[in-house]
């Protein structure tokens, strides 16, 4: 099955690679790019804190170059597992991987009665964590450890476009609002073809438009395994 990976590109060669030892064609049409800001974040790491908070392997990934011996004692409070890994690869040795979600790592550092955590935080980013914090007292200062930013297709990436892959993986609202802008001509050309859209979250599962070429499938748990073993029940490519 063709598949088309919209992660940013870092990402995506290791989603790529997951999807060939699964049998399937990946097509890597990343629609943002990290911009890391790492001075902000050296700055963040001079004030006070007890722990740390990260929503996003990316923002592990924008501490590369910075000298952090001194911080590898430091708590670490991360969304999932897969962050959590980054984190422990970056050095850092005291780490607690959440169920998946900033709503429910909020809930997460709330039973443990944390505080003064310094959050590493991109943009865009979901409110829910930083409002969970704040509803509950907890006090948090956020960075911007990173900004993700549109990137245009190149003319080779589009010529993959055609004929229209059988299935979209996609990993943020944001994303998906992006990559159906630009599909839209795509799915107007092909009324016939079901299109998979793979969504990481009933959440970004909101951000994809109700077309009756689209099947929308969502995974189990917010975790990229349990999002590709929903290939497995699509079916390959299906005409109407």
């Amino acid at each position: 099955m063709r598949v088309i990976v919209t992660r940013p590109s870092a990402s995506a060669r290791r989603t790529a690679d997951k999807l060939r030892r699964l049998g399937h064609q990946p097509i890597l049409l990343p629609v943002m790019e990290p911009v890391h800001y790492p001075e902000a974040i050296a700055a963040a790491l001079l004030t006070p804190h007890r722990g740390l908070a990260i929503t996003s392997a990316e923002a592990v990934r924008a501490l590369e170059g910075l000298d952090l011996a001194a911080h590898h004692g430091t708590p670490v409070f991360a969304v999932g597992e897969a962050t959590a890994d980054a984190a422990r690869q970056a050095g850092f040795r005291h780490v607690e991987a959440g169920p998946g979600t900033g709503e429910a790592l909020a809930r997460l550092i709330i039973d443990r009665a944390a505080q003064d955590l310094l959050y590493l935080a991109g943009n865009p980013r979901s409110p829910a964590f930083e409002a969970g914090l704040s509803a509950a007292g907890i006090r948090s200062t956020t960075v911007e450890a990173y900004a993700m930013r549109e990137v245009a297709w190149s003319a080779e990436a589009v010529q993959a476009l055609s004929p229209l892959p059988e299935a979209l993986l996609l990993y943020s609202k944001e994303a998906a609002r992006h990559v159906f802008a630009r599909l839209t001509p795509w799915l107007a050309q092909r009324r016939d073809h079901v299109f998979h859209v793979l969504c990481l979250s009933p959440q970004v599962a909101e951000a994809v438009p109700q077309k009756d070429m689209i099947e929308r499938h969502v995974a189990d748990q917010p975790d990229e395994d349990q999002l590709l073993l929903l290939l497995s029940s699509c079916g390959g490519t299906k005409i109407r």
